[in-house]
């Protein structure tokens, strides 16, 4: 039955390459995908998927289906851009797009494709082998910075599912099996009193004072958390620009990181105390503004054999002489060319390191990364993360960049439209396909997985890091 998705997707591929580049062509942000979406909903529609839009109430979440009854597969795609990342496709030097703000420089142009074409393909599987079952794609926007899937796991959009498959463009082709941190961010808006700096400075209550004491406090604070945590600031009001003025108003924007959503609660409230110190030294006050949190994402060893078995089951893409070339003149662009397979060989054994060692220094990466025997944290967040603990999730990265190319960089936009990019994508989606058959044909790995993520928990339910009172920030 594999062989008959497989052959399904190469039918469509060239769809699903137009649709992956129309997205590319209008870029939208977060929240703001409406375009991206009726691509991606007219392509599912077009393929027999039910459609359902406006998600828990998000305009630009959506989810597709097809079938009924148990497993229920998830598919989970992202489809928004980046701001300030416009770029001319193929150009091997910085050029911006005229009167065009957004990029997409985290392929998510082709992630929401790639992902759809899964689905579609295991639609079909699912009506040749008369099999019962539920194929669900996910429309998740606002990944960047929004943390959409958060917000649709919070409000129960994911209920009933039993396993999800995802994907993301890459500089390597492997499993992604590492460990994010869960993070809460939220901006705290200090309130002073107004006075000129240098006749009346006595009656005035600064702000940015508070908001520089704030730092400070947090700053000291690194030392009394975990060495794993991260915090992060950005002065996003410094009061005016005037020094002759006591700044009225000033704020600052908190990323707080910690690899378990205990330890991030306890940041969050002893990173508040902090400001509401910093408040009461200045004699000004303080306003907590939460913005978003999304847990730490939860790996999945079951569902990631399956996978990897796929991978290498299905091979990589035939490369040609165009793609070489391609790829050498976007890695000469580059400062630090093999920063990616760095990382990657500090997550190996030395055994599992001397399998891809002789990829060093070649301008694709053309090798499958072996299943690893360590789960790596990493130090960055995702709102897979969330979903990760309501269902056993897996995902690969696949080589759809120059060897080096860094994520959210003009490069990657770049290549947004090679054959490379679409080669990758369609692999993607042969993999994830296969996967999700392999969970149809066996229910017992469903449920060895479900069990494997029980056991991860740890006897801790799932808690949204998201308050309820939170909402997508829809207009920007």
């Amino acid at each position: 039955m594999k062989k008959n998705v497989i052959r399904k997707l190469d039918e469509i591929q060239e769809k699903l390459y137009a649709a992956s580049d129309k997205i590319w062509n209008e870029p939208e942000i977060a929240f703001q995908e409406y375009k991206s979406m009726d691509v991606l909903c007219k392509l599912l529609e077009e393929e027999g998927f039910s459609i359902e839009k406006n998600l828990v109430g998000i305009p630009t979440a959506f989810r597709a289906v097809y079938g009924s009854g148990k497993p229920e597969i998830a598919f989970l795609g992202e489809f928004d851009a980046l701001d300030g990342m416009s770029q001319e496709a193929g150009c091997t030097q910085k050029k911006e797009i005229k009167n065009q703000q957004f990029g997409h420089g985290c392929g998510h142009h082709a992630l929401g494709v790639g992902t759809a074409g899964a689905a579609i393909a295991v639609k079909s599987y699912l009506e040749e082998s008369g099999k019962q079952g539920t194929v669900v794609y996910y429309g998740c926007p606002g990944e960047e910075g929004g943390s959409g899937k958060a917000f649709m796991v919070r409000d129960g959009a994911f209920a009933g599912v039993d396993c999800a498959i995802t994907w993301h463009p890459s500089d390597l082709t492997g499993l992604f099996t590492g460990r994010c941190l869960a993070s809460i961010g939220a901006i705290y808006h200090f309130k002073g009193i107004s006075a000129h700096a240098g006749g009346l400075a006595y009656i005035g209550r600064s702000a940015l004072d508070a908001v520089e004491l704030m730092d400070v406090g947090a700053n000291y604070l690194r030392e009394h958390i975990i060495s794993d945590a991260r915090i992060h600031y950005a002065i996003t009001d410094t009061g005016g620009k005037s020094p002759n003025v006591v700044q009225s108003h000033a704020s600052v924007f908190y990323y707080m990181r910690a690899p378990k959503p205990e330890y991030v609660r306890d940041m969050y409230e002893r990173i508040g105390n902090i400001a509401k110190g910093a408040a009461l030294m200045t004699g000004t006050r303080v306003e907590i503004e939460f913005v978003r949190g999304v847990n730490s994402l939860m790996p999945n060893s079951c569902l990631n054999h399956v996978m990897q078995c796929n991978m290498e089951e299905i091979g990589l893409p035939e490369y040609d002489e165009n793609d070489w070339k391609t790829a050498e003149k976007f890695r000469n662009t580059l400062d630090a060319k093999d920063v990616t397979f760095q990382e990657l060989l500090d997550t190996m054994t030395r055994a599992e390191q001397r399998k891809v060692i002789d990829y060093q220094g070649r301008d694709i990466y053309d090798f499958i990364t072996p299943e690893l025997s360590m789960e790596p944290l990493l130090f960055g967040s995702t709102d897979v993360g969330d979903v990760s603990m309501t269902c056993p999730v897996v995902q690969l990265h696949a080589a759809t960049y120059a060897a080096g190319t860094p994520l959210h960089s003009w490069q990657a936009v770049a290549q947004g439209k090679e054959p490379l990019m679409h080669k990758g994508e369609l692999y993607a989606a042969k993999v994830m396909a296969g996967t999700a058959v392999d969970l149809f044909e066996n229910p017992e790995l469903v449920e060895e997985a479900k069990n494997e993520l029980e056991e991860r928990l740890e006897g801790h339910p799932f808690q949204s890091l998201m308050h309820k009172d939170t909402k997508p920030k829809l207009k920007r």
